[in-house]
């Protein structure tokens, strides 16, 4: 995984994406928060970040935003609710790390066909590596 400084910046992406609904749910705190600690990032930095946002940093390989993006997928669907604006967030913020539109398309359409909406890592990556052929 990258620097220190991308570690928060994928942290703050994540803060900002959970806030779309103009709230945090406890359910969405303890994931991010799990997030953090996966990065190596304390609860203290954490907890600061939901204060002040980290400098973005964009993530330099193919297969950082794909995780990523899956990261942002699991965050969604952890309340148990989507809204539409959530979802249609989330595919600006595919599209903003480059990510092809059509493949986007494609995990959000079948994400439903699976429990709790959860993507399994390989369907998500024979997604996109279909894309990338």
């Amino acid at each position: 995984m990258g620097t220190y400084q991308e570690k928060l910046s994928i942290l703050s992406e994540m803060i900002a994406f959970a806030r779309v609904d103009h709230s945090l749910k406890r359910s969405e705190y303890d994931f991010l928060l799990k997030v953090a600690n996966n990065l190596g990032v304390g609860k203290d930095i954490f907890d600061g970040l939901l204060k002040e946002k980290s400098p973005k940093v964009r993530l330099k390989t193919q297969a950082e935003r794909i995780v990523q993006f899956h990261r942002l997928i699991l965050l969604m669907n952890v309340d148990r609710e989507q809204h539409k604006k959530e979802i249609n967030t989330l595919y600006n913020i595919g599209l903003k790390m480059g990510l092809p539109p059509a493949a986007i398309s494609q995990v959000l359409e079948v994400m439903h066909r699976y429990p709790d909406n959860i993507v399994p890592p390989e369907i998500l990556i024979n997604i996109f590596k279909a894309y990338y052929n």
